[in-house]
């Protein structure tokens, strides 16, 4: 039986839903830093219960905005994050690019929740936010790249 940590195996489709979840994390601090603010049977009415709230400070109220912005910029990707996986096993790209590609790319998306939430209470690290973003964005390109590239 192999290792539960083989690297040697085939791991990219698995960061699929990795993904996924690390796109939604952002939405859990939403729903706790929101408080009574979160209302589970319309969560779109937060932020705008949350604006009408004064004992929420501005930094706070920020933060939650930040952080529900993080989790839709993850949504938004992993579509195109999925499609370069699938393109790129389709073309039977080497096990050992498409593990490091999509071990990046999820490292990529941890830093970025990181960097926009908690981070960017300082204005100054908002490019670096940018820079961590493309970074995801171009791994993203590199599955689609490699994988023409193989298929060549």
């Amino acid at each position: 039986m192999a290792s539960f940590l083989d690297l040697s195996s085939n791991w990219s489709l698995h960061s699929i839903p990795a993904a996924f979840v690390l796109a939604l994390l952002p939405n859990f601090y939403v729903k706790f830093a929101a408080g009574k603010n979160y209302d589970l049977t319309n969560p779109r009415k937060t932020e705008e219960h949350l604006a009408k709230d004064a004992s929420i400070s501005k930094p706070q109220l920020n933060r939650i905005l930040r952080a529900k912005a993080a989790a839709d910029n993850g949504l938004e990707t992993i579509g195109l994050y999925a499609a370069g996986v699938v393109a790129a096993n389709a073309a039977k790209m080497p096990v050992d690019t498409l593990n490091k590609l999509s071990s990046f790319y999820l490292v990529s998306r941890l830093v970025y929740n990181f960097v926009y939430i908690v981070l960017q209470d300082n204005r100054k690290f908002a490019p670096v936010r940018g820079l961590v973003w493309l970074a995801g964005l171009g791994t993203i390109f590199s599955f689609f790249i490699k994988a023409g590239n193989a298929l060549r």
